[in-house]
């Protein structure tokens, strides 16, 4: 059965996008099988796996309904790993969805399809905010995966996000579970990253994960060249980190 993860934090910056590219990466380097899905309209995703945004066959497609699942899904050329590519076009997507009835089922629905179980996972990148794609995202999924960069103000906002957590099992999705805390940008060095993680570990202590991802340049340059870094430096800390956190989200 497949596990729909949402990699979700209203933030900018914390590592949404870096962990949704190198762990679908890493996930199929243990032989599972992984659909991402672009849903923000930035598209860093997309981009981040080397593909380019297609016209048709994306997620403003799927969500819009003018292609089904099969019809949004691409190869991203590395085996194991298929996408849902981005699109600028979600950026207004939010406005079509406003009038419409049932409007945070849409995702859900498009994902309760046979499609869907031949992916061990799948991966939704949300958009850094708490709007109906990100209302989408967490209605369609099992659990929500949370990075949380180790830097100043890293708690800030927090509570607000699990607020819409609680309400989003309210209203629409009672067996949304949390999957974890990431720790992202971790430097063990820096003092700050160490006070942050001290916090993390008294306030967070049951949903927060053991792996850490750290700052790390290859981790940082594999974007630009349009590779997960577990191919653009297998031996690097950071594809080593993706590893383990693959390992730790398999062993659950």
């Amino acid at each position: 059965m497949s596990r729909i993860i949402s990699v979700s934090n209203q933030k900018g910056g914390v590592g949404k996008t870096t962990t949704v590219i190198n762990l679908a990466a890493s996930l199929a380097a243990y032989d599972r099988d992984v659909l991402v899905i672009d849903l923000d309209p930035q598209s860093n995703a997309t981009s981040g796996m080397g593909m380019e945004i297609p016209s048709t066959g994306n997620a403003y497609s799927l969500l819009t309904g003018a292609t089904d699942l099969e019809g949004s899904m691409v190869e991203t050329g590395y085996d194991g790993v298929w996408a849902i590519p981005g699109s600028r076009d979600l950026a207004g997507l939010e406005i079509e969805l406003a009038q419409q009835n049932n409007r945070e089922f849409f995702l859900r629905d498009k994902l309760r399809v046979p499609e869907v179980e031949r992916f061990h996972f799948v991966l939704i990148d949300c958009p850094p905010s708490l709007g109906l794609l990100t209302l989408n995202a967490l209605v369609a999924a099992d659990s929500i995966l949370l990075p949380l960069q180790s830097e100043y103000y890293a708690l800030e906002g927090l509570s607000h996000l699990l607020d819409t957590i609680r309400k989003v099992r309210q209203l629409w999705n009672p067996d949304l579970e949390m999957e974890g805390v990431l720790l992202t940008m971790y430097d063990r060095r820096l003092k700050l990253s160490r006070e942050v993680e001290a916090d993390a570990e008294n306030h967070l202590s049951e949903i927060l994960l053991n792996t850490r991802i750290p700052r790390n340049v290859r981790l940082s340059e594999a974007p630009s060249f349009g590779k997960p870094v577990l191919h653009y430096d297998v031996e690097s800390q950071g594809a080593r980190s993706y590893l383990q956190l693959a390992e730790e989200l398999i062993s659950r």
